[in-house]
């Protein structure tokens, strides 16, 4: 008697184990899409992204071509510097500085980018949307940097333009890069996007704007405002250098000198008394200039130099020390007053001459004036712009020796006689 078993039983594939295979493939299959939709939705929920597919494919590239393009401003250089050396003054118009700096440097990015007209179109609206709270940012921290304690009265130079400028450079330093990346990532729909640019001189929004935009502009307001503080400034340098320093002594000579003298009581030609004077005098000859007869400063801003036009040198001082080493009175020939007084004059003549022509102090004077002048303007001029250079002048005129010189010198100025007026009878 033979037995016959069904397939199952020896694992063969039965209508039951087929039924359950294909309720366990849809099960998956339906778990996968459940997957896929909670994703959709989280992506579409709370992302907020509209591309809902995104996510399977690979990231958005934009490509862009660059152009050249100058950097327009539009702004005047002189009421820019006005408004950034008042700003309480002139809260609106620093606002609207900054509006339409900002603009400019936004439409420079947008050219050299390349981007069409429709979306140029848009980039004041989407600007609109950040200044309000740019402008409060950039003034308070405007006003907070810029040093308004300095007393004009204390220093020998105004800055308030060249100080202006610096503060604004670092205050806009800090806010460019943040408006142009948020107004050219919204036009550009381009967050979580890859941004492919070829061209001439190709570089982020944020390279372009401050270094093709800001910084050329600082640079050129910089030097603006170093000619309108030195114009300021010239004057009240002048009064102050008149005032005092009226005579600047560059050069100091010290010399020594002895004289002996024999004064003779001479009858019919025989020398019959006599008396002996020896002096040993010391010489302090100063060498400078006069400036509060001439001083001058003129700037020449092509070639970055800062004229210091000075008087000739001349002879500040000159004192003599006389010391009597030796007088003897003969019996019948003294010494006078008027004889001492002129021996005197002699020996300061004597030292004078050797100080000019010998030791040659006024040209000494000359070499030292630009060291001294150096040191005591220097800091005033490298503080408006650390590229001027200080230059010597002088002046080409003849001075006339005053009443003082000529008494140094042993002289007396000739009284000239007065005219009488021709009255006609």
């Amino acid at each position: 008697m033979s037995t016959h078993q069904p397939d199952s039983f020896y694992g063969g594939k039965g209508p039951e184990n087929d039924n359950q295979g294909v309720i366990f493939g849809r099960q998956i299959l339906l778990l996968a899409l459940v997957c896929v939709a909670g994703v959709v939705l989280y992506k579409f929920f709370f992302n907020g992204d509209s591309d809902l597919l995104g996510f399977l494919s690979p990231s958005k590239e934009i490509k862009l071509t660059y152009v050249p393009s100058d950097f327009q401003p539009h702004l005047d250089d002189q009421t820019t510097l006005r408004i950034l050396s008042n700003p309480s003054e002139y809260k609106q118009e620093f606002d609207d500085l900054v509006y339409n700096f900002n603009l400019s440097l936004l439409y420079h990015v947008a050219k050299r980018m390349n981007l069409a007209d429709s979306l140029k179109q848009r980039l004041e609206p989407e600007y609109k949307k950040h200044h309000q709270y740019l402008a409060g940012l950039y003034f308070s921290d405007f006003v907070a940097l810029k040093d308004t304690t300095a007393n004009l009265y204390e220093n020998w130079y105004n800055d308030q333009a060249n100080q202006s400028v610096r503060v604004f450079n670092e205050v806009a330093g800090k806010y460019t890069c943040f408006f142009v990346t948020q107004v050219m990532a919204t036009l550009l729909n381009a967050s979580g996007g890859k941004l492919m640019a070829r061209g001439k001189n190709v570089d982020t929004p944020c390279g372009i704007a401050t270094n093709e935009g800001l910084k050329p502009m600082m640079e050129r307001l910089q030097k603006k405002a170093s000619i309108m503080d030195f114009s300021a400034s010239r004057g009240l340098l002048k009064e102050k250098v008149r005032r005092g320093i009226a005579e600047l002594a560059t050069y100091e000579y010290q010399s020594k000198l002895g004289m002996d003298k024999t004064l003779q009581y001479k009858v019919l030609g025989y020398s019959i008394s006599e008396t002996d004077l020896r002096v040993e005098a010391i010489s302090v000859v100063k060498a400078g200039f006069k400036l509060d007869r001439y001083f001058d400063v003129t700037l020449n801003p092509r070639k970055n130099t800062v004229y210091v036009t000075l008087p000739e040198p001349m002879i500040l001082s000159h004192e003599v020390y006389p010391r009597v080493d030796k007088l003897d009175v003969g019996l019948l020939s003294g010494i006078s007053g008027e004889e001492m007084n002129a021996n005197f004059n002699e020996l300061r003549r004597t030292f004078r001459k050797e100080a000019i022509e010998d030791e040659k102090v006024l040209d000494k004077a000359r070499l030292r004036a630009d060291s001294v002048l150096q040191l005591l303007i220097g800091p005033m001029v490298s503080s408006l712009n650390p590229r001027y250079k200080i230059e010597i002048r002088y002046q080409q005129t003849a001075t006339k020796p005053d009443e003082t010189s000529l008494r140094r010198e042993g002289k007396e100025e000739p009284v000239k006689a007065k005219k009488e007026p021709f009255i006609p009878q």
